[in-house]
């Protein structure tokens, strides 16, 4: 029987467009293919032994094998939205029906002042839709100067706050964000408000590894919740806490990256003898695909997949490791935006089948209903696939 789960969100690792795509505006987008054509040669052999290229549908250029050792498949979005608080929600039950408030021209009057007056801020700066690296190096210098925060958004449901380490604290930022917070909610409410902490000098910002999302609290029909009062433990590794706002989770880790989430997960799998490992790769996402940096994201899943090796030696007989993504952001598309698309998943245990082809499910919920039925527990939303792989 499996007792654990080690749930690795490759973020924003989308692997083709959705049959709704031209509703968002995102035809043709293909995340996993797209890195895949980018460059001769480019492969991720252990992803591809486990069943990657066999899964239905997926680009040509990634490579199947005749006899997959894991188990593959990929996942339709019924939610109305393509963002990381719609996809994990809807990984863990919480079909999102009504998509969250976007602002494309900026925060309103209303908005801006009340987050002025509740921070007693000198006031702020930029207030519009714009890249994070580029706010930065175009407003940085005045907001030093007059320490005004930096505020944006994008074309996700998101109220974006960078300072310089030297202007606020990170407790401070931190404190801002907690009053746009509760500041965006009802009729203006956001899915996340992000404290952007940033360093460096005039010519050289960098953003810190210190970034915090507040998100709206999820439901308690939430597996997470679910499970923690079922008395299964759930351990949290980087962002995961955020997007659910500590809801059902035991113990949550910080990551500085992609590889320190690895590690995190490694070390926690060494501890845990029972429940569910959650960890969030975020840098698929912030680093790389939205910044449609081609280069640095195939690198960034060359370096993951040279570590599955690690993370598969280190489960027990009685595991299940599952990795899927949240959505897309194709770093070769248009614009700086997510994508909508399907998400791979990929699964693998030494107790359970192999080469085992879910096909194409039909909710990312259904990985969710899985994960449940192993701990003995029911969601409201997804088909559990446990029955497929056992």
């Amino acid at each position: 029987m499996l007792n654990r789960v080690i749930w690795i969100i490759l973020d924003s690792a989308g692997i083709g467009e959705l049959p709704d795509a031209d509703k968002f505006g995102d035809e043709g987008a293909d995340t996993f293919g797209h890195i895949y054509e980018s460059k001769e040669g480019f492969g991720l052999p252990n992803l591809e032994k486990l069943g990657i290229g066999n899964i239905q549908g997926v680009n040509k250029n990634i490579r199947n094998v005749v006899n997959p050792v894991g188990i593959y498949g990929k996942a339709m979005e019924k939610s109305k939205g393509k963002d990381t608080t719609v996809g994990h929600w809807e990984m863990t039950g919480i079909i999102t029906e009504t998509p969250f408030k976007v602002y494309p021209n900026g925060f309103n009057e209303k908005i801006i002042n009340k987050f002025i007056e509740s921070s007693n801020l000198p006031g702020i700066l930029c207030n519009k839709v714009g890249s994070g690296t580029k706010v930065i190096e175009e407003y940085g210098v005045e907001h030093i100067k007059t320490k005004k925060p930096i505020v944006y958004t994008s074309a996700d449901s998101v109220f974006q706050v960078a300072c310089h380490t030297s202007v606020y604290s990170l407790d401070e930022l931190y404190e801002m964000c907690e009053n746009a917070r509760k500041i965006l909610c009802g009729d203006d409410s956001v899915a996340r408000v992000i404290a952007r902490p940033f360093d460096g000098n005039p010519g050289n910002f960098v953003r810190t590894s210190d970034r915090r999302d507040f998100s709206v609290k999820p439901s308690d029909s939430n597996l997470l919740k679910i499970l923690q009062n079922n008395g299964i433990s759930v351990t949290a590794v980087g962002k995961i806490n955020d997007i659910f706002c500590g809801s059902g989770i035991e113990k949550a880790i910080h990551t500085t990256d992609n590889m320190d989430g690895v590690n995190k997960t490694l070390d926690e799998m060494k501890e845990l003898e029972k429940g569910l490992i959650f960890t969030n790769l975020v840098e698929f996402d912030s680093k790389w695909g939205h910044r449609r940096n081609v280069e640095g994201y195939g690198q960034g899943l060359i370096d993951f997949d040279s570590r599955l090796p690690q993370i598969i030696d280190n489960l027990r007989n009685n595991d299940l490791l599952i990795i899927n993504a949240d959505h897309g952001c194709d770093p070769t598309f248009k614009g700086t935006d997510h994508t909508r698309e399907y998400i791979p998943v990929i699964a693998y245990s030494k107790n359970c089948k192999n080469g085992v082809d879910l096909g194409i499910l039909n909710s990312f919920s259904d990985i969710g209903a899985t994960i449940a039925e192993i701990f003995g527990v029911k969601i409201s939303n997804g088909e559990s696939f446990l029955n497929k792989i056992l």
